[in-house]
């Protein structure tokens, strides 16, 4: 069983994939308490992974995003072989501080101060422009290197660094520009 926040249709709203359509998987809860959280996780239902999957095929798009929270908390390899052999396309946003099971198609990495990331594969590096050094985690190896402003409010601060440290691509929450979930 996993507990699960919610699972919703949506654009993807930040990151290498912006504006594809996607399903997410909410999960509950995470190993990190982080004052900038903008999602509120931590209330739950306890699902199957077939409850997942049947709540997932209700949906038109093959892209899933597990998000949380921390999924990487509740995943295993036998959920991930379920969506795979489902047809989808999994991406996870973890914040990197466990391993992860073999078979995520894309995994987005976001770094926090206080957490350690011990992944040995990351496609997408997304940090948030808050309290830490981005050029620190420029040693992280990952295909691509994203700078989030937290939740819009230092965009020009974060414009202005990306312009000065141009390894780094500007990563805006559109989902909440333009109101949907």
């Amino acid at each position: 069983m996993k507990k699960i926040n919610e699972i919703f249709y949506s654009l993807q709203g930040e990151g290498f994939y912006t504006g594809f359509p996607s399903v997410f998987v909410r999960f509950s809860g995470c190993n990190l308490k982080c004052s900038f959280c903008d999602t509120q996780h931590e209330s739950g239902t306890l699902m199957s992974n077939e409850q997942i999957l049947e709540y997932i095929n209700q949906f038109p798009g093959n892209q899933v995003i597990l998000t949380g929270g921390e999924p990487s908390l509740w995943i295993d390899q036998a959920f991930i072989e379920m969506l795979h052999t489902a047809g989808k396309y999994i991406c996870i946003e973890t914040n990197g501080t466990h391993k992860l099971p073999e078979g995520i198609d894309w995994i987005t990495c976001s770094p926090k101060k206080d957490g350690k990331v011990c992944l040995e594969h990351i496609d997408e590096l997304k940090l948030v422009f808050k309290d830490t050094d981005p050029e620190v985690w420029l040693k992280t190896p990952a295909k691509h290197y994203f700078l989030q402003p937290c939740s819009g409010l230092n965009t020009h601060e974060v414009i202005d660094y990306i312009l000065q440290h141009p390894k780094w691509r500007l990563s805006l929450q559109t989902h909440k520009l333009i109101n949907i979930p």
